[in-house]
């Protein structure tokens, strides 16, 4: 997919934060009260799975989603509970490489950055206490404050819109495969997020490092 990013008129970049810029994982707290790996696994994709979380990324209420697991698995009512009273837990910190690449890119005054993330709207006041990068945006959409989230089309039109970007100056940063190719068939041209290194070498071939 990066291949064919060669152009420098790239006036705006947006990143992904989980995964991106933050370490997210529900493995890290999970692992503390399920210690065993068979069934820590299971757990996760089968009740807590990822497909669950995405609904309040997109606006479901975490009280409603924790209430539907509750009914459905009762005798795992405390494991469900976990999930967002021990939230916090899940994430590992920011992702070093990709912050100080995030630091160099604002030193552009030619550049606006922005964020486009699968969020609850529950959970990301308190994730703007804990990373001051947060707050480097030019503008940030949260998929759970909008009551829609990527891969769907609307948010993608929704960024574009609202900060007025053009999309052949745009570039879109994301480590979800899914969420690039449909960037992509939006119109954003996209870089996927491996790693790093990986990251500097896609955006200084843009001349943006």
């Amino acid at each position: 997919m990066e291949n064919f990013i060669k152009m420098s008129n790239i006036k705006n970049i947006i990143f992904d934060l989980g995964g991106v810029l933050i370490d997210w994982n529900p493995d890290y707290m999970y692992k503390k009260i399920i210690p065993d790996l068979e069934y820590r696994t299971w757990f996760l994709n089968t009740i807590c799975t990822l497909d669950w979380n995405e609904k309040q990324d997109g606006g479901r209420t975490i009280e409603e989603a924790t209430n539907e697991l509750i009914i459905q698995y009762p005798d795992q009512k405390q494991n469900i509970l976990a999930y967002y009273e021990r939230w916090e837990e899940m994430l590992n910190g920011s992702i070093p490489g990709t912050v100080d690449i995030f630091k160099i890119l604002k030193e552009n005054k030619d550049l606006k950055i922005y964020a486009l993330t699968n969020w609850s709207a529950e959970t990301f006041p308190r994730a703007l206490e804990i990373f001051d990068f947060l707050h480097w945006f030019d503008g940030r959409i949260v998929s759970g404050e909008e009551n829609t989230r990527k891969p769907h089309k609307d948010i993608y039109e929704l960024i574009v819109n609202r900060f007025s970007l053009h999309k052949d100056e745009t570039i879109f940063i994301d480590d979800n495969l899914r969420n690039i190719l449909a960037a992509e068939e939006f119109g954003i041209r996209s870089i996927h997020f491996k790693s790093p290194e990986l990251l500097k070498s896609s955006l200084e071939e843009l001349n943006l490092l």
